[in-house]
């Protein structure tokens, strides 16, 4: 089992950039594979970009790809989640996910552990 604690999240304007950040703990066996999801109101929970903390091979959302970059400092136990030329549409609450279960990275029911979310908000 993995703890993860999310921080990072904030207000901006569309075009900005803000990092999240995704601190894990526990045991370093279930956090080889890492991901970040949001959740925007009366909405699904989608799945935004993928790690495998192994050897960094990395998948996106195409609603993100080229504007988001997911990336991991295995010395903090951290994942990151760097957000560039930020929407209106990107405004909800991301996740980090890790402990994965098997199946498809984008799939919810594919991660065992989550941390408590960081909100984000952008106007335009």
């Amino acid at each position: 089992q993995v703890q993860l604690v999310e921080s990072g999240g904030g207000s901006v304007q569309a075009g900005g950039s803000l990092r999240l950040s995704c601190a894990a703990s526990g045991d370093p066996y279930c956090s080889y594979d890492m991901s970040w999801f949001r959740q925007a109101p009366g909405k699904e929970r989608e799945g935004v970009a993928y790690i495998y903390t192994g050897g960094g091979l990395t998948y996106y959302a195409d609603s993100v790809k080229g504007r988001f970059t997911i990336s991991q400092d295995n010395a903090k136990n951290t994942l990151y989640l760097q957000m560039n030329s930020l929407k209106p549409e990107d405004t909800a609450m991301y996740y980090c996910a890790a402990n994965f279960a098997g199946g498809t990275w984008v799939t919810v029911q594919s991660w065992r552990d989550w941390g408590q979310g960081t909100q984000v908000t952008v106007s335009s």
